[in-house]
């Protein structure tokens, strides 16, 4: 095995961080893309602090201050399609 540097990881919220379903700044880092909320081991949290923020998510999508799916696809630009008869 080959010893690598380890650098220490910064915790991605800092101990004044306040968890908290107001704080969205906080809070829309620990969502995907399409609002799902990520994993535990993605974001590098606690238990605790992961039980927090999910809570905090939870109660902003709750009072609409969050939504609850981000459905936004982008389709490309296609032709439109036809239907099987056509008039000459």
């Amino acid at each position: 095995k080959s010893k690598r540097p380890f650098r220490k990881r910064l915790p991605p919220i800092q101990s004044g961080d306040r968890i908290d379903y107001r704080n969205m700044s906080l809070i829309s880092r620990f969502i995907s893309e399409q609002g799902k909320i990520l994993s535990r081991r993605v974001n590098r949290l606690t238990l605790k602090q992961q039980r927090l923020i999910t809570t905090a998510i939870k109660q902003a999508r709750i009072l609409s201050l969050l939504p609850f799916l981000n459905n936004e696809k982008q389709f490309e630009e296609s032709a439109p399609r036809t239907t099987g008869l056509r008039t000459s």
